[in-house]
């Protein structure tokens, strides 16, 4: 079992929860963050004054699933997030060693 982690544009979300849903992957847990990377802000004219936006609001999605399930699912996030501008964002595949369901007491890839 893996847990796959994304940091995507806000507007992909819907888009990449669809397109997730769609190849069987039956739950995600997404959490608005702010973050920046290479592209390290940008800045705004807000009533004539410009202002530095440091951290830029961002998309974090987490799942959890099978291992047959890791390539298709980081894939599938890759080319629907993708706007092919800078701060697409990135996405992370790190083990994940258990998991319980916590209604029917079902373990690992049961809990899945």
């Amino acid at each position: 079992m893996k847990m796959v982690m994304a940091i995507i544009k806000p507007f992909k979300l819907e888009d990449v929860r669809d397109a997730l849903t769609s190849i069987g992957i039956e739950g995600l847990t997404a959490t608005e963050v702010k973050g920046f990377g290479r592209q390290k802000g940008h800045t705004e004219i807000y009533r004539g004054a410009e202002y530095a936006i440091s951290f830029l609001p961002k998309i974090k999605i987490e799942l959890a699933v099978k291992d047959e399930l890791v390539e298709q699912a980081v894939e599938t996030i890759m080319n629907t997030a993708k706007t092919g501008q800078i701060g697409d964002g990135k996405i992370f595949v790190y083990d994940l060693s258990s998991v319980t369901r916590i209604r029917t007491g079902e373990s690992n890839a049961e809990a899945l």
